[in-house]
């Protein structure tokens, strides 16, 4: 078991219905402390995506080349940075990787860029499903909804073609200020 001793000052309860303001004081410090740090691990999965793959290219090297295809058509800051950040929840959650990408950018990302990340992987789909039996066309129960055709357009240009190791993308390094800017925003909701 881990100890827990060497952080310092802690909650003095042992149930949150008992804690107090102080209490919740010193945890909010702690929390804020945390989530300046998000930058951090996320640049730090995206490096992490930097190995073998079943693909020409690194999954890296994918997300680059869609940060950069963003870039290059004119997409603002906050979807340059969720097309660098779409797939990084494959480093936490494979089988889920677009709601877990999703949930690390929502505090900081609009409604909109929040749903087309979270959605991507369904609407990647296309390309693939009838491969394995299944509806390419699965994306289609949400053909009504406002961003539709906002995430049918990240995926034919941002996503699907960003597998080409002749594909001259951005480093990292290059996108880091933007993914920094990013989640230095103020959070705009906690749960």
């Amino acid at each position: 078991m881990t100890s827990h001793t060497e952080f310092g000052p802690k909650a003095a309860f042992t149930a949150m219905e008992r804690g107090t303001a102080q209490d919740w004081a010193l945890i909010d410090a702690h929390t804020t402390d945390l989530a300046a740090g998000q930058a951090d691990r996320v640049l730090g999965w995206l490096e992490a995506m930097d190995g073998p793959s079943p693909y020409q290219v690194s999954r890296l090297e994918h997300s680059l080349q869609s940060a950069t295809r963003a870039e290059a058509d004119g997409a603002e800051l906050e979807m340059i940075v969720a097309a660098l950040v779409h797939d990084v929840g494959d480093e936490i959650s494979p089988h889920n990787h677009s709601e877990v990408g999703a949930a690390i950018i929502r505090p900081y990302v609009s409604d909109r860029t929040h749903w087309i990340v979270k959605h991507h992987g369904l609407f990647q789909g296309y390309y693939w499903m009838h491969h394995y039996g299944q509806d390419r066309n699965e994306r289609d129960r949400h053909h009504a909804h406002e961003w539709y055709d906002a995430c049918v357009h990240f995926c034919a240009e941002w996503d699907q073609n960003c597998f080409d190791p002749s594909f001259v993308s951005a480093p990292l390094s290059y996108f880091e200020p933007l993914v920094r800017d990013v989640f230095a925003r103020p959070p705009h909701n906690h749960v």
